[in-house]
């Protein structure tokens, strides 16, 4: 009821009529839309902790790294000469706040061309000294200065501690005695009444008022998505009430009021920051691919905003998707790189491995001018790799192969898959599964490291690229002994300040960290044209590569089974995919086996002959029929009772089942993995532990395959036997017949999760049960020793070691 009386709560604030806010009282009495009301309660509740989780959060962040200097700067005491050095890296990520004499260089936007880890040791020692010498003289004033300035922030963690253990099981359902629980239904009740008035009523009017004022209204109503369109603007025109509030606070020395108004600024920045760099950043790369693929699928702009006009949830979601993935594989190829090239080539480009990377802490510090250039950036980046790798390739073929595209991926009425499974198929089963390998990995590896050498050594930036090899083991050296001069001199700060201190001293950090000198030939700027020119040719020609061979092989291998018949290009590119890895594989381990002699390469062909038959068994049992059964299991349950009515008789796919059940049976296998122990978990870990090369074919058909198998059969078999041989015995009529066979499935479904709750919840007041009478009556606990065999068990018991009372 509580999440009923949420969801009403919500449509009432946002229906805008008074008669809504009347009837209140009523509407969260009734009965009506009781499921409906429930469902979004519980989207609201979710979005609530959430929100709070992420505020609490934050501000773990913002304590713990320090806020801005703009935030911090009018403290006087506090800016003595004798804390200059605690000072300065508060504002180290600022560019506008940084001292004459230490010129900002973050490491993700400026180049060095060589580093003192000499002059940096013995910046390192004298810090480490001034440490020492100020910890017992400055600690005290350092400690007053920094709670003076965060006592609006701070809580006393014991209360928060006591009022949990307070809070039990008994007394939050009532059981104690008392009404309790009614008190903690209340406050859930208004403190989520209170965050929807102020996080989401208060920004979304203000919105909703400035569009209405500035007239474009009509637009945001046109883009199926008014609510979210609107709230962002208000939360865009609050932080920029939060931040002029902020600034008169600051001429009129309301100190409290301004780090107020500060703090709630740095909330709004980053939760829109937030927004944009996962939500905006990767729908724009989504749609930027689809606008500029059109050609590739015969489609134009027009097919587009039909699609958007239909589905507009559905599509942008897709979008979204696809751009995530593009962003993701991007970050894996530039992980890559950093592998391969010299440590310092990529310094315009942050580092993800990086420990020391908190993007958040940038979020903070960094100011908002900072940010929307670096976005700016990146689309035009990313923007462009798609201009090269997909729109300009995707021109070339049409022009010298001018009856290679279209793809094939128009859908008829009798298609017998979706364009969407193999989609999903595709980015969540095929791409993975081929980079997850690590012989792909390293060829791709190795591939980059010749590309590499070879451009080097033709351009004369072999060093500039890779390093030379003694300056590489000489920088390692160093490199172990700065970060241990690192841990050194880190220590102190961590113990006396905490966890600031110890973020301050990685922000004070001067350029990348492990840059590696390198040797500058003459006329630099013209060979990295040229090498750019040269990167740009390469990716080009893979990608030429990419979009032709693999499907050319996979229509040419499809031809033999279907003929001339049209197949959706997803099948050929996958088939072709894995026939050209599969080829690869073959041809490196025949070379790695030539140098072994004729014997070892047939004793080698035989066990691996042997190991191919066992995986294709093990692959038919695991990834055809357990999925296969798996999506037809779900189609009968959820998909043919949700679209298909009672007077008409459902169509099922043999292939879009077993695609959707490869899916699933992957989802299922990553839950199982995550959670606690039991027989298939234990199972599936020993499998993955076995790998291919020793696989245990009995293990996996005795252990894994049969046991699945058998109660996905029973799952199937049972519900059609009881509707189909049982029901008509009964001399029910034709309709209750159908009735009967068309809903049993989901009935049974919802028995075994309505068994399955009931059990969970016997087992908790079991629990319960327990706990309340230990707490009771329980006097004191012993520990005895464990007897393994029955017969001593009448002997007189061992001393107790331990004793608690």
């Amino acid at each position: 009821m509580d999440t009923a009386e949420e969801g009403r709560i919500y449509k009432c604030l946002f229906t805008g009529s008074v008669s809504s806010l009347l009837t209140l009282p009523l509407d969260m009495l009734s009965t009506d839309n009781l499921l409906a009301d429930c469902l979004q309660g519980c989207f609201v509740v979710t979005c609530t902790l959430c929100a709070f989780i992420s505020l609490v959060w934050l501000r773990e962040q913002i304590v713990h790294g320090g806020a801005p200097i703009w935030l911090e700067h009018a403290a006087p005491p506090f800016n003595a000469a004798g804390h200059h050095q605690n000072e300065a890296p508060a504002g180290g990520n600022g560019a506008e706040n940084v001292a004459p004499d230490q010129p900002a260089n973050p490491p993700a936007e400026n180049a060095v061309v060589g580093e003192n880890p000499a002059a940096q040791d013995d910046q390192a020692e004298e810090e480490e000294d001034e440490n020492e010498e100020e910890d017992d003289a400055g600690g005290e004033d350092a400690a007053d200065a920094n709670n003076g300035a965060q006592d609006d922030m701070n809580w006393n963690a014991l209360e928060w501690d006591r009022a949990a253990e307070e809070l039990t099981w008994e007394r939050m359902l009532g059981l104690d005695g008392s009404l309790v629980f009614l008190e903690h239904v209340f406050w859930v009740v208004s403190l989520n009444t209170l965050f929807i008035l102020v996080f989401a009523f208060c920004p979304y009017h203000i919105g909703h008022f400035s569009l209405v004022g500035l007239g474009f209204e009509e637009h945001v109503q046109a883009s199926h998505f008014e609510g979210l369109i609107t709230t962002i603007v208000g939360y865009i025109l609050l932080a920029i009430t939060l931040i002029i509030c902020h600034g008169l606070a600051t001429l009129v020395k309301f100190h409290r009021s301004r780090r107020l108004l500060g703090v709630c600024y740095i909330v709004v920045k980053v939760s829109l920051l937030v927004v944009v760099e996962i939500g905006v950043f990767p729908l724009i790369c989504g749609w930027w691919l689809d606008i500029c693929s059109l050609e590739m699928f015969d489609a134009t702009l027009k097919d587009r905003e039909l699609s958007f006009q239909s589905a507009p949830g559905t599509t942008m979601f897709l979008h979204w998707l696809v751009g995530m993935v593009y962003v993701f594989y991007f970050a894996s190829f530039i992980l890559l790189l950093r592998e391969v090239l010299r440590p310092g080539v990529l310094w315009f480009l942050r580092n993800l491995n990086d420990p020391d990377f908190n993007p958040v802490q940038e979020m903070i510090h960094l100011p908002i001018y900072r940010h929307l250039r670096r976005f700016i950036l990146s689309v035009i980046v990313f923007g462009s790799i798609v201009l090269l790798m997909l729109w300009l390739p995707i021109r070339i073929i049409k022009s010298l192969l001018p009856n290679f595209l279209p793809y094939n991926v128009m859908l008829y009425s009798d298609a017998p898959v979706s364009e969407l499974s193999l989609e999903l198929l595709l980015l969540q089963v095929v791409l993975p599964a081929l980079l997850e390998q690590g012989h792909t990995r390293q060829w791709l590896k190795g591939l980059v490291r010749a590309w590499t050498v070879t451009a080097g050594y033709l351009l004369d930036l072999h060093s500039y690229l890779l390093g030379d090899q003694e300056e590489n083991e000489n920088s390692a050296n160093q490199q172990a002994n700065n970060n241990q001069h690192a841990r050194n001199n880190n220590a102190l700060p961590v113990v006396g300040e905490g966890l600031h201190a110890a973020h301050q001293a990685i922000l004070q950090q001067g350029g990348p960290v492990g840059f590696q000198p390198y040797r500058r030939p003459p006329h630099f700027p013209l060979r990295i044209f040229l090498l750019i020119v040269f990167m740009c040719i390469t990716l080009l020609i893979a990608s030429l590569i990419c979009l032709t061979l693999p499907v050319f092989a996979g229509r040419w291998l499809m031809s033999f089974w279907t003929g001339t018949a049209k197949i959706h290009e997803l099948y050929t590119a996958a088939c072709g995919l894995y026939v050209c890895w599969l080829t690869i594989r073959a041809v490196t381990v025949l070379v790695a086996w030539m140098p072994q002699g004729r014997r070892v390469i047939f004793q080698k062909v035989k066990e691996w002959s042997l190991m191919i038959m066992k995986t294709v068994i093990v692959a038919v049992l695991l990834a055809g029929v357990v999925p296969l059964l798996l999506g037809l299991l779900f189609e009968l349950v959820i998909v043919a009772p949700l679209r298909v009515p009672l007077d008409q008789t459902p169509l099922f796919y043999p292939w879009q089942d077993w695609a959707l059940g490869v899916l699933h049976a992957k989802i299922i296998a990553a839950i199982t993995l995550m959670g606690p122990q039991w027989w298939l978990k234990t199972v599936i870990e020993q499998v993955y532990a076995n790998g291919i090369r020793n696989i245990d074919l009995q293990y996996i058909i005795r252990k894994l395959a049969a046991p699945v198998i058998s109660v996905l059969l029973l799952s199937l078999c049972v519900p059609y036997v009881i509707a189909s041989g049982i029901v008509p015995l009964l001399g029910v009529t034709a309709e209750m017949q159908n009735l009967v066979h068309r809903r049993i499935y989901p009935f049974l479904l919802m028995v075994v999760v309505l068994m399955g709750i009931l059990s969970f919840q016997v087992r908790q007041f079991k629990r319960l049960y327990e706990h309340i009478k230990n707490d009771k009556y329980l006097v004191g606990q012993r520990l005895v020793n464990y007897e393994r065999k029955s017969g001593k068990q009448g002997t007189s018991p061992p001393p107790p070691q331990s004793s608690q009372e």
